[in-house]
């Protein structure tokens, strides 16, 4: 099957309350129990394509210690955001910032662990923010990278968004089929990966829809 792009930033305000009520805590829970064992107590963190801020809230409960930048390009997502942080009192551990993640302003080496979900399939040309996670990482610094597999063909796809269970509505099943279609294969992520120069990656299918791609610090 291939690959159909979606929008690279969902940015209305109706898009950004769809996906917030959206329920990801299995899979949160899961990819935040993973950075939290691949990084070391202390760390900057820097999260690319946070959204409404969930995955760093888990972060910030489970590691206090950790000071986490996360991004991302749709304003009305960090809006949410900056409501959980607020309600949460973790304002001092996590700073939201408007940045595009393919132009970090960030210095070389800076970060001891860099972590995105589901940010790459948004993404029309992964290669420049792989570019930039490669440089604004520690050397030996820890990785961690999720997102959707790209349906082999639209048969998967239609099993997959109808398995999602029935307490979504429509238009968040069509966010998600929209979203499968725009993922991409592990072999393309390979590929990706491997032309980048990222050193030591782990790439493997995580689950019936996602792919991984991991390192541990050091």
């Amino acid at each position: 099957m291939q690959r159909v792009l979606e929008p690279e930033v969902m940015d209305s305000w109706e898009e950004a309350v769809a996906y917030d009520a959206m329920d990801f805590t299995e899979v949160n829970a899961a990819f935040a129990q993973k950075a939290i064992e691949l990084a070391p107590k202390v760390a900057k963190v820097l999260d690319l394509g946070t959204g409404t801020a969930r995955i760093p809230l888990l972060l910030s409960q489970q590691r206090p210690q950790w000071q986490i930048i996360a991004i991302d390009l749709a304003e009305n997502m960090l809006k949410i955001g900056a409501e959980h942080i607020k309600k949460a009192g973790l304002q001092k551990q996590i700073t939201l910032e408007l940045v595009d993640a393919k132009r970090l302003p960030y210095p070389n080496q800076y970060f001891d662990l860099v972590i995105s979900n589901s940010l790459f399939h948004h993404l029309p040309d992964p290669l420049p923010f792989l570019q930039e996670i490669n440089r604004v990482l520690k050397p030996k610094g820890a990785l961690l990278i999720r997102d959707l597999i790209r349906p082999a063909n639209q048969e998967i796809l239609h099993s997959l968004v109808e398995s999602i269970g029935t307490e979504y509505d429509a238009h968040q099943k069509q966010l998600f089929a929209d979203s499968l279609h725009a993922a991409f294969t592990i072999d393309e992520v390979n590929q990706l990966i491997l032309q980048v120069g990222l050193q030591d990656v782990k790439i493997y299918q995580s689950s019936d829809r996602h792919w991984t791609a991991e390192r541990s610090f050091g």
